[in-house]
C-alpha cells in the first residue's frame, strides 16, 4: 500500500496523459501529490520529505506548465527532484556522524562505516545520473524539444496543445506537431517505465553489493 501511495502521482499522471493530454495529467498529478501529503499526515501525523518535495516541485513547475501551456517545465521536475535527493545524500557525508543511507537502512543491516559512505556516494551519483538522463531524453533522445521549437517558430504560437495536432495544423506544421507529440510520448513512457526500471536495477545491484560486505552473525554452536 505504501509503495502504491508513493507512486500514485506518477501512475495517475501516466494514465490521465494516455486518456487526455499533458496539461490535464499535470493538474491531476498536482492534486494527487497534495492528497498524498494530506493522507500521510492524517494517518501518521508526519510528512515524508519525498512527498513534500514532489508536491512543491510539481506545484511550481507543473503550475508553470499549466500557466504558460508549455510541457518543458513539468519535464524538468524529475531532474530537479533527483538532484535535490543527490544533494541531500552528498550533504550527509559532511553533516552528522552517519550518512543518509545509513540512517535509512542502518536499523536493518550492519556493514562497516566506510561501506556506508561508499554506498551513500553511489546513491548520490545515481540520482545525478537519473537527472541527466531525463534531460537527455527531453532535449535529445525523444526529439521533443527540437520539434517543439521548430513548431513554435513556424506557427508563431507559443501555447501549443500537442494532442490537437490533427485539428489544429496541416501540412508541414502537422508533421512537426506529430513529431513533437511522439517525443512527448517517449518522455512520458520514460518517466514511468524508464526511471522505475533504472531504479529497480540499481536497487538489485545494491543488494548484491551489500551482500558482499554484510557482517555475518556468529553461529550458535549446538551441543549434544
Amino acid at each position: 500500500m505504501k509503495l502504491l501511495i508513493d507512486f500514485l502521482p506518477i501512475l495517475l499522471f501516466f494514465i490521465v496523459y494516455k486518456l487526455t493530454d499533458i496539461y490535464v495529467a499535470t493538474g491531476v498529478a498536482i492534486t494527487a501529490a497534495a492528497l498524498q501529503v494530506g493522507w500521510f499526515w492524517l494517518r501518521h501525523r508526519r510528512v515524508e520529505t519525498m512527498h513534500l518535495v514532489t508536491l512543491a516541485l510539481l506545484a511550481v513547475f507543473g503550475g508553470l506548465t499549466l500557466a504558460l501551456h508549455d510541457p518543458i517545465f513539468v519535464m524538468w521536475k524529475p531532474t530537479l527532484v533527483n538532484w535535490l535527493f543527490a544533494a541531500a545524500f552528498l550533504g550527509s557525508q559532511a553533516i552528522g556522524k552517519r550518512t543518509l543511507i545509513e540512517r535509512m537502512m542502518g536499523h536493518a543491516i550492519e556493514i562497516p562505516s566506510d561501506i556506508w559512505a561508499r554506498l551513500n556516494l553511489l546513491w548520490a551519483g545515481f540520482f545525478i545520473f537519473l537527472g541527466l538522463t531525463n534531460l537527455f531524453v527531453v532535449y535529445s533522445a525523444s526529439g521533443f524539444f527540437d520539434a517543439q521549437q521548430a513548431l513554435i517558430g513556424a506557427s508563431g504560437q507559443t501555447a501549443i496543445n500537442l494532442s490537437d495536432c490533427a485539428s489544429t495544423y496541416a501540412g508541414e506544421l502537422l508533421a512537426l506537431c506529430q513529431v513533437a507529440k511522439d517525443g512527448e510520448d517517449v518522455w512520458v513512457n520514460f518517466k514511468l517505465f524508464g526511471m522505475m526500471g533504472m531504479t529497480l536495477a540499481f536497487v538489485i545491484a545494491q543488494g548484491f553489493y551489500l551482500a558482499r560486505h554484510m557482517k555475518e552473525d556468529p553461529k550458535t554452536l549446538e551441543t549434544d
